[in-house]
């Protein structure tokens, strides 16, 4: 390992903030600095994030949040994960001859549920005024923000769809019929109208900031939102993944229905820490398995970067990740054998499964009247495959070479925040979902709806499958980590299934080698695409693993040596992780420098 970093691990006492964007990461420490807590810098900077960075997450995305009081023992799950539609029935779909959810278009679309978790959260534990937390976002939509380069890659990457099939999206993002360039001043003035007329019809209810805050959350799921999501599902037929398009089946009642909630997380002991993370309607969990499994091994003993630290870890992971297929779902509608998953009898068996070979199976644990087996679409090692095509998902985008498509459905990723403020209060946070390229742009409202849907599968009997006013299953997941009972660590990372491949990575390198939170952020990446995966068109890719080029060639060689199947990548290449923690008095942050985007700030 290197004896440096790219960046310091920031310090401080007064407050920290780290997100995957220098425009968030500021708009969070000005609320800070004005005297708000950390409930309200992550609001602030939740609907900042939703304009700067457009490509990855918008206001009608949803959202997994992680918070604990500085007072407080104990970690919330807020979920912002909206549910299928009432009319999402597995017979509508197959009646449409669809064998897969499709990966974009308004098929996909679930109840929008982001906006009201950032209320709720907002109302509960903040302070603010709602002028305040949207002034950033409304100001970054009507005089403009620089667009990053993937901005500008990834418009370009959609623009046949949008010139041909989505000529609402060519309205809002080919200004002229050009792809904006990077660096330039960007303005969205539909969305700044939209979140004004939020604002004005909240404030016109008059009274104290709990009654506004009602007001917008009204005005969001039954007012004029919720009208405009409606009608444009009823009269749009759009282009998806499908090759054929397809009216969406969301409604203002769908939306009205529901709200965001809170709930414990489910938690897992290990190396002296309390490790929360959401239940399995979201992949959190599966974190928690792998320390589970991890357990059983010395990895202090192993370099950070070594073959053996890699192997080992990738093995647990691939056990894991075949039980997040087989068992997960909305506990709300399925039982998951949760506590069966994380026990030390089950992981004790399931760790006699790694041996110092590579596994090419898919290989789920069984327990007696829970789950199904996964259902694999193998991508052969040696196929063609265009990972640019049917994937409309968050995971780590290059756009080095981007590569257009017709249907739309190219990478993206998706955005996180971690906040501490000096009374110990901590969030961390990821928002998604809404992304330009997700589905065609609402001209009502500026923004387009998300496409999470496409996390159902259409096999019957399993506990994914769709059906309607259920949560599929996300793959946002947050973490906070408490010591000695106290808050002390809020980390995470956009990626799709890599989200808790890398934050795992972060976490055991910060334990056991001692790696404080940069250089365990920027130590090298590596993940697996060996289980299904979560988005469209959910293939698996038996024995792969990804790792960055920094990888001693040494370790490489072991590593092909026991049957993995490298991907070697740039040597910054794989993770967008944030962090921050809290040691006594000090408050600590770090963001990962890879895509030279994501930045910590504190004082």
């Amino acid at each position: 390992m290197p004896a440096f970093t790219t960046r310091p691990e920031i310090l401080g006492t007064f407050g920290v903030v780290a997100t995957t964007h220098w425009l968030g990461s500021a708009t969070g420490m000005a609320m800070l600095e004005e005297g708000g807590n950390a409930f309200d810098a992550a609001v602030a900077t939740g609907f900042a994030l939703q304009v700067v960075e457009p490509h990855l997450n918008g206001l009608l995305g949803d959202m997994t949040l992680l918070l604990a009081r500085g007072e407080g023992d104990r970690a919330q799950v807020l979920c912002g994960q909206g549910v299928s539609a009432a009319a999402a029935t597995l017979d509508h779909y197959r009646g449409l001859g669809l064998d897969l959810v499709p990966g974009s278009g308004l098929l996909a679309a679930v109840v929008p549920g982001a906006f009201d978790a950032w209320m709720i959260l907002l109302r509960d534990f903040g302070t603010a005024p709602l002028r305040r937390v949207l002034e950033p976002a409304i100001a970054f939509a009507e005089r403009g923000f620089p667009l990053v380069p993937n901005i500008s890659h990834t418009i370009n990457a959609v623009r046949e769809l949008f010139e041909q099939h989505w000529p609402t999206s060519a309205a809002l993002w080919l200004p002229h019929g050009e792809v904006p360039a990077p660096g330039t001043l960007f303005r969205c003035p539909v969305l700044a109208a939209t979140y004004r007329r939020i604002l004005e019809t909240a404030e016109a209810a008059g009274g104290d900031r709990d009654r506004q805050i009602e007001a917008a959350r009204a005005t969001f799921q039954g007012g004029f939102v919720a009208q405009a999501v409606e009608d444009f599902c009823r009269r749009t037929e759009a282009l998806d993944s499908s090759g054929r398009p397809h009216r969406g089946l969301l409604t203002g009642e769908d939306m009205a229905r529901w709200q965001a909630t809170l709930e414990a997380p489910a938690t897992y002991d290990y190396a002296g820490v309390t490790v929360c993370k959401a239940g399995p309607w979201s992949q959190g969990p599966v974190l928690l398995q792998q320390l589970a499994l991890l357990k059983g091994f010395d990895l202090a003993t192993l370099g950070p970067a070594s073959a053996d630290f890699i192997h080992l870890v990738t093995e647990c992971s691939k056990l894991a990740f075949a039980d997040r297929e087989a068992f997960y779902g909305d506990p709300a509608d399925t039982a998951v054998p949760l506590e069966t998953l994380l026990s030390d009898g089950y992981n004790d068996a399931r760790r006699r499964l790694i041996s110092d070979v590579a596994s090419l199976e898919l290989r789920p644990g069984s327990i007696p009247g829970y789950g199904a087996p996964p259902v694999q679409r193998i991508r052969q090692p040696d196929a063609a495959v265009d990972r640019s095509l049917g994937l409309g998902e968050p995971t780590v985008a290059r756009f080095d070479e981007p590569r257009p498509t017709a249907r739309g459905v190219t990478r993206g990723d998706t955005v996180h925040l971690d906040i501490i403020d000096r009374w110990g209060n901590l969030v961390s946070a990821t928002p998604s979902g809404g992304w330009l390229q997700s589905s065609p742009a609402i001209p009502a409202l500026g923004c387009c709806l998300g496409n999470r849907g496409q996390m159902f599968t259409l096999e019957p009997g399993r506990p994914t499958t769709m059906r309607p006013g259920v949560r599929p299953r996300t793959t946002l997941t947050p973490g906070i980590a408490l010591k000695d009972g106290r808050p002390w660590l809020a980390f995470g990372t956009p990626g799709g299934d890599q989200q808790d491949q890398w934050s795992l990575h972060f976490l055991l390198r910060h334990l056991h080698h001692g790696l404080n939170l940069q250089e365990a952020i920027e130590a090298p990446g590596f993940s697996t695409a060996h289980f299904p995966s979560s988005f469209y068109p959910r293939e698996s890719d038996p024995g792969h693993l990804a790792i960055e080029g920094r990888v001693a060639p040494a370790e490489q060689a072991d590593l092909r040596r026991r049957g993995h199947r490298l991907e070697v990548g740039e040597d910054w290449s794989l993770g967008r992780m944030t962090a921050a923690a809290k040691e006594g008095p000090l408050l600590k942050a770090a963001a990962n420098p890879r895509f030279m985007q994501g930045y910590a700030i504190g004082r």
